[in-house]
């Protein structure tokens, strides 16, 4: 009973029977999307490989001492950060992005890797004692960690991953315990940048509560001045950083607000996911059955928009029972940062968690036409080698954040 007791109490069985399961699932998924593709048919035992690979690092990320990763915090973040620049000039374009780095029959995604240690390095500057996030100085440093490769990711280009960073930045910001006005002073630039999308009116009018919050605020006037600066800035150069974005990027914004305006081009795929997932009615059309999956209506459908295949073949049950185990992977990941002996070890974990829930609301968003189809994998669901170890590695941190809460 004692030996029953500290398995249970060094080891989140739950957490990773949940993943577990999504992974099963994934290779379900991606077997039947595959099956009637020549060029792809090998993905399925590939993503095994993968798989087998991803426990390997999974296993070691669960045994390092969590005070060597901390040590090793700046290698780490500049080795993913040197990757970032060498995909740039060696890199391997595809889907109009060049973000792989091919060796041998396999790619090499950095970005996925920079996840991972993006979270370290933030995790770590965050949770030092003398980090005052409320001051210039350190929420200068904080942005810049964040937005280091942002900028790299941005020039392959790469807006679903960039998304994915900015959104742990801001959140581990949070999580910190910003104040409401440097949430603000993080915030409204984004917030008037958008607006301003939409049209003059729309961005007058963020403007103004701009304005109005800064008056209430009663901040020094110079100070109040500039902040209001850089939101009018944003503002208008925010057409320059849309055409910064590929083509067929600009295309997908637009079709997210319009689908129907370019049914066969660029906003085909959004209304084919949309049909694939009504379909599927209330328990699917069943396993390898799938009209719109085993006909192939859906551009690499085994990737991004694996979340057609489940709901097609599975129907409006099982999508929910996958979306219940993601429910649990999110909870059991909030609880551990919760408990976390350490701000460092509940910064780690909360990172984790917000890239892995980026990651799901953006995909099922996409799929379901809520959100732009932006090109971001389903964690531990999508085909992807680099995704999957990068995810496993994750999930092996947070383990070994679980092992030391009793130690």
């Amino acid at each position: 009973m004692r030996a029953q007791y500290d398995a249970r109490d060094k080891f989140d069985f739950i957490l990773f029977t949940a993943v577990s399961l999504i992974v099963i699932v994934g290779l379900a998924a991606i077997y039947s999307a595959t099956q009637n593709s020549v060029d792809e048919q090998n993905s399925f035992y590939k993503q095994i490989i993968f798989w087998f690979i991803s426990l390997v690092a999974f296993s070691f990320a669960y045994s390092i001492p969590l005070q060597t990763i901390r040590t090793y915090t700046i290698p780490l973040y500049a080795s993913t950060i040197f990757l970032l620049i060498v995909v740039l000039f060696l890199g391997r374009v595809s889907g109009g992005a060049r973000s792989w780095i091919p060796i041998g029959p396999f790619s090499l995604q950095p970005s996925e890797f920079a996840k991972v240690t993006t979270i370290i390095a933030l995790s770590s500057y965050l949770s030092k004692p003398t980090t005052d996030i409320d001051s210039f100085k350190d929420l200068g440093y904080t942005l810049a960690i964040g937005m280091g490769p942002v900028f790299l990711i941005m020039l392959e280009p790469d807006l679903g991953s960039s998304l994915v960073f900015i959104s742990l930045m801001l959140f581990l910001i949070f999580w910190k315990g910003i104040s409401i006005f440097g949430l603000f002073v993080v915030l409204s630039p984004g917030i008037t940048a958008v607006a301003s999308l939409f049209g003059t009116p729309y961005m007058i009018g963020v403007l103004f509560l701009i304005a109005v919050f800064l008056v209430l605020s009663r901040k020094d006037i110079f100070f109040s001045g500039s902040i209001f600066a850089i939101n009018l800035s944003s503002a208008f150069f925010v057409d320059e950083l849309y055409h910064i974005l590929k083509p067929h990027q600009q295309r997908r914004i637009m079709s997210f607000i319009d689908p129907g305006a370019d049914p066969l081009g660029s906003g085909y795929n959004s209304l084919q996911a949309i049909i694939a997932v009504g379909s599927g009615g209330l328990f699917g059309q069943g396993f390898l059955a799938g009209n719109q999956t085993q006909l192939q209506f859906i551009p690499k459908q085994w990737t991004d928009f694996i979340f057609c295949v489940i709901g097609e073949e599975l129907g409006f049950i099982g999508s929910i029972i996958v979306i219940a185990l993601y429910a649990i992977v999110f909870a059991r990941l909030m609880r551990i940062a919760r408990i976390s002996k350490d701000e460092f070890s509940s910064m780690l974990v909360m990172g984790i968690m917000i890239v892995f829930f980026t990651h799901f609301l953006t995909n099922i968003g996409m799929v379901l036409g809520l959100l732009p189809v932006v090109g971001i994998p389903l964690p531990f669901l999508s085909y992807g080698g680099s995704s999957l170890l990068s995810n496993m590695t994750m999930l092996g941190i947070v383990m070994n954040v679980y092992k030391n809460l009793k130690s």
